[in-house]
């Protein structure tokens, strides 16, 4: 099919960017690359080879983390080490503890890899027809009824070891207490394999876009929407900001899902895909990009910073709207992609959760502040000293990404999963309105690189079948299959 990519940023990626500090592009958006499977798969489509175009550093520590009170603890890509790690940490009873979450989540990962994520969007029936009836059993095993932050306690007895693993909610922007015990799996995730990307993870977006050119694929970048045009309720084209009309037989949307609910594309495609309520969207975040010196402590790549109650960063957020008093901190070191320790001020990313509510709350001079001295009193707590208020320091915030993501309301995530059903939640590549696709973060299977890239797979299966099937029925040639143009 012809394809055109009408994209508003300058450049391919999204929310895999890069901002300047100083002389100096740091990584702003995703840091890291998993299931790198669903990308060798999506280059040999292609008739390219994934690592040939994007050369790729496993990463052995996947992160430190440290807490107020002075402890650490590494979590390593082999298991056997982490568990070593933990029997030190906590004792012999987390460390086998560990090992059997290990084993769990693999089984978790293997029942829904094919059945639910690589898969057109199921409902609890579908997914028990896919998976088989005979396999009913290890379905139930999967506890969607429990809580992450609950089903951590039949594994581990320390509370800063479940702090660690409840963490893993917050890649898909929810909290580990209310989002459901499946998420387990991004556990065997990460052990299949984490790698960087020496080249910033925009290498990856630049190569995913000279594949598809090297295909056929045209880009437009600084290209705004304006609206989805439809034909006796079907889809006929998008009018740009200029005022230009292209027509097209498919339209494929990978914004927020909101922007279109909230006719932000025009009223036409209003009523294409059901609303998200605010009490609905994933975390947003305040984040800061800079370059500073850190000698004297020893960071990897990876780094968490633990405050002691973890609950309560989840109440501020999702209850009374705000940044919790003690806030975790995630810090990507960049340069620290080897085991040499780099010299001088190196580049760095820094994020603390945050209620997806920037286009209803004022991120004023003041309020960043005080985030900003919430941030660097638990990492002083944790002994490293950082000034994040620097000349060369970008700091981004959640009213901002709201103007970035447009309907958002600067969740990075979507819709949160919450819930029992929560994962049968997010629409899946069709919508109510023919011709009218979704891809991204907001749709099936979920947010994260390598889900987002298996959506934009599952669009283009719908696409190809609906074309297939409309050809059928009119008995059309080749040269009317569809087009996107």
């Amino acid at each position: 099919v012809r394809v055109t990519v009408l994209d508003a940023a300058a450049a391919p990626g999204g929310k895999m960017h890069q901002v300047r500090s100083g002389e100096h592009m740091i990584d702003a958006g995703p840091t890291v690359l998993t299931m790198r499977w669903v990308f060798d798969a999506l280059f040999a489509r292609g008739g390219d080879c994934f690592t040939d175009r994007v050369p790729v550093k496993p990463v052995t520590t996947l992160a430190r983390h440290w807490w107020t009170d002075g402890s650490s603890i590494d979590l390593h890509a082999d298991p056997r080490v982490t568990a070593a790690d933990i029997a030190g940490f906590s004792g012999s009873a987390d460390a086998e503890g560990y090992l059997r979450l290990c084993r769990d989540s693999a089984a978790i990962f293997d029942l829904l890899k094919d059945s639910f994520m690589a898969a057109s969007k199921p409902n609890p029936i579908s997914l028990l027809h896919r998976v088989g009836w005979h396999r009913i059993r290890e379905l139930l095993q999967l506890r969607p009824h429990q809580t992450l932050w609950r089903a951590l306690e039949d594994y581990l007895h320390d509370p800063k070891l479940r702090q660690l693993f409840g963490r893993y909610a917050t890649y898909v922007g929810s909290s580990p207490l209310q989002a459901p015990a499946t998420l387990l799996l991004i556990t065997h995730a990460e052990q299949n394999g984490v790698w960087v990307l020496p080249g910033g993870m925009t290498s990856l977006a630049r190569s995913m876009q000279a594949l598809a050119e090297k295909n056929g694929a045209k880009f437009h970048f600084n290209t705004r929407v304006a609206e989805v045009n439809c034909h006796q309720g079907r889809v006929a084209g998008v009018t740009l900001a200029s005022g230009e009309q292209l027509s097209a037989d498919c339209v494929i949307f990978n914004g927020d899902r909101q922007a279109l609910a909230s006719g932000r594309l025009g009223p036409q495609v209003v009523r294409s895909v059901p609303p998200t309520r605010p009490n609905q969207r994933g975390l947003s975040a305040v984040t800061w990009c800079l370059r500073a010196d850190a000698a004297g402590f020893p960071l990897t790549y990876h780094n968490v910073f633990f405050s002691q109650d973890y609950p309560a960063e989840f109440h501020a957020i999702f209850q009374r709207g705000e940044v919790t008093q003690e806030p975790t901190v995630y810090l990507c070191a960049q340069d620290r992609v080897g085991s040499e320790r780099p010299e001088g001020p190196e580049r760095m990313l820094l994020l603390v959760n945050a209620p997806a509510l920037g286009d209803v709350q004022n991120w004023d001079r003041r309020a960043l502040t005080e985030v900003t001295r919430k941030t660097e009193q638990v990492l002083k707590a944790c002994g490293l000293r950082l000034s994040l208020d620097t000349a060369t320091c970008r700091q981004a915030h959640p009213g901002e990404f709201a103007h970035r993501f447009p309907g958002s309301g600067g969740s990075l995530y979507g819709q949160s999963t919450h819930g029992l059903f929560s994962s049968f939640a997010r629409p899946g590549a069709r919508t109510r309105v023919p011709g009218l696709y979704l891809a991204g973060g907001s749709a099936h299977p979920g947010p994260g690189v390598p889900m987002a890239t298996l959506s934009g797979h599952l669009a283009s299966e719908a696409v190809l079948e609906d074309g297939r099937r409309g050809e059928s029925r009119a008995q059309l040639s080749d040269e009317r299959l569809p087009k996107l143009r």
